[in-house]
């Protein structure tokens, strides 16, 4: 056992993880403790029952308070942290008075916002998180409304994307989430953005024969990783919770790498921008802010916020699904990943990793440190996910295109796929067919039939093969016809 004993901070007060297996959920271990507000839907990650706030690193300041889904991320990944659940969210500023609701609370009660109440504390919880965002900015005209999905006062609905109502309805809820105002002065979750959030802690919590640990260094991580090549990392759990939950995982040792300061680094360089891997796609959609447009279109397809909150690039590309969302985007970057043991670093384009179903060139041993992208961009891009829900779904098939037009002719062009083959792959047949060609339709369409015969899809539950391999085409077709108002021909 660790010197130190492992403790979360929920609701203001500090509690210890023990006796709870290193296994056990925030959502299990606050429901243990008499926090029932926090609700069991999926446990995947889904439905946004089960969704608490976190104090978490701010881009815009000291600190955020980020809504995460806890059925699926381990109590002991919270150690030394601070969790706030939706009975936390109401104030009692005298003993013995009942507390005043929250802003949030009032507004979906006076609205109508609940009816059976099972998915009402997760909206709350979701939709503080967006209340408390630095840069929601308020609007004095409805009509500066930029769309049906951000209200006059700043919100964003997509803070509720991963957020389920079976009986509601979706329009009460939206008109309370467009009704919130600004924190007041005196909110004490809006003061404690100006502070510091919970700095780091080393982590080593072991019960039953197995362990949550948190080491302080890569170096100290990687030495780890050596000792025990059986070991299971995770950054943000979106991935590994659900096989516990949904499987019955076990494992005998977990090594987070969550808060580990050398894969949390953003650097945008001449000729390269790197992303650490233990950043949240929030995080690096935040501080990008639209400058990798092909990046900024990806994020908000990208599963729901309260998933984006947790998930990093490195899980992403480290799970080796073919089927997950960002690798196609990477590929038509060209991206590559930087590989780190205990003995040093690696290069490997991400076109060279993938080697078959859930595998690829990392060993047990080794990290995805950073994500490196190359400058310049391509200027002609588009990500075209097919799915059958609109937000919060798994890809049937998903294209990326990154072009460089110049003068009417495709002088490069790269194109990353995913839902089509064991791995994510480039087009490279369709590439060629369009590299030293005129930008026409005709072009396009020989293009789009050799595109259309990539990969090797499969028929399943989500679409058939000659399904995925249609949507191939058109999404090729689709982005012509994107472009050609914009780009000569």
């Amino acid at each position: 056992m660790m010197n130190r004993p492992a403790r979360v901070t929920v609701n203001g007060t500090e509690t210890p993880i023990s006796p709870a297996a290193p296994h056990t959920t925030v959502l299990d271990f606050l429901r243990e403790r008499g926090l029932t507000g926090t609700k069991e839907g999926c446990a995947e990650g889904e439905c946004g029952a089960c969704s608490v706030l976190v104090a978490r690193p701010g881009v815009t300041k000291p600190t955020d308070w980020v809504a995460v889904n806890a059925c699926l991320v381990p109590v002991a990944a919270f150690d030394g942290q601070e969790i706030v659940t939706s009975e936390g969210l109401a104030r009692a500023d005298e003993p013995g008075v009942p507390p005043a609701l929250h802003p949030v609370q009032e507004e979906m009660a006076v609205r109508g916002g609940s009816q059976c109440g099972y998915c009402t504390p997760g909206f709350v919880c979701s939709m503080a998180a967006e209340y408390y965002r630095p840069d929601r900015c308020a609007h004095t005209e409805p009509s500066d409304s930029a769309d049906a999905e951000h209200g006059p006062n700043g919100f964003d609905l997509h803070a509720l994307s991963g957020n389920l109502c079976r009986c509601t309805g979706y329009r009460p809820i939206r008109d309370a989430a467009f009704a919130v105002g600004e924190p007041t002065d005196d909110d004490p979750l809006a003061r404690r953005r100006e502070q510091s959030p919970p700095a780091p802690v080393t982590t080593e919590y072991t019960r039953d024969d197995s362990a949550f640990v948190r080491k302080s260094t890569l170096a100290e991580t990687l030495r780890l990783l050596r000792e025990r090549p059986d070991a299971v990392v995770v950054a943000g759990s979106t991935d590994w919770g659900v096989e516990v939950n949904i499987r019955s995982r076990r494992a005998a040792c977990v090594v987070a790498l969550d808060r580990l300061p050398e894969l949390r680094e953003l650097r945008v360089e001449p000729d390269r921008i790197e992303i650490g891997a233990a950043l949240t796609l929030t995080e690096i959609e935040r501080r990008l802010d639209g400058s990798v447009p092909l990046l900024a279109e990806l994020f908000p397809q990208f599963a729901s916020r309260l998933i984006r909150n947790g998930a990093t690039l490195g899980g992403n590309l480290g799970t080796g699904s073919p089927i997950g969302d960002s690798p196609p985007v990477l590929l038509a970057l060209e991206a590559s990943v930087v590989l780190a043991d205990a003995d040093g670093e690696r290069e490997v384009p991400l076109a060279e990793y993938f080697t078959g179903y859930r595998q690829s060139v990392r060993r047990p041993d080794e990290l995805i440190r950073a994500v490196r992208v190359p400058l310049p961009l391509s200027p002609v891009t588009a990500f075209h996910k097919i799915a059958k829900r609109r937000f919060d779904d798994i890809s049937s098939v998903a294209a990326a295109f990154a072009l460089d037009i110049e003068d009417g002719i495709v002088r490069k062009a790269r194109i990353g796929l995913g839902g089509v083959a064991a791995t994510p792959i480039r087009a490279l047949p369709a590439e060629a067919a369009l590299e030293g060609e005129p930008w026409t339709p005709e072009t396009v369409e020989a293009a789009a039939q050799v595109l259309r015969a990539q990969g090797t899809p499969m028929s399943d539950h989500r679409a058939s093969a000659d399904y995925r391999a249609a949507m191939l085409g058109q999404s090729l077709l689709k982005l012509y016809a994107r472009t050609t108002e914009a780009v000569p021909s």
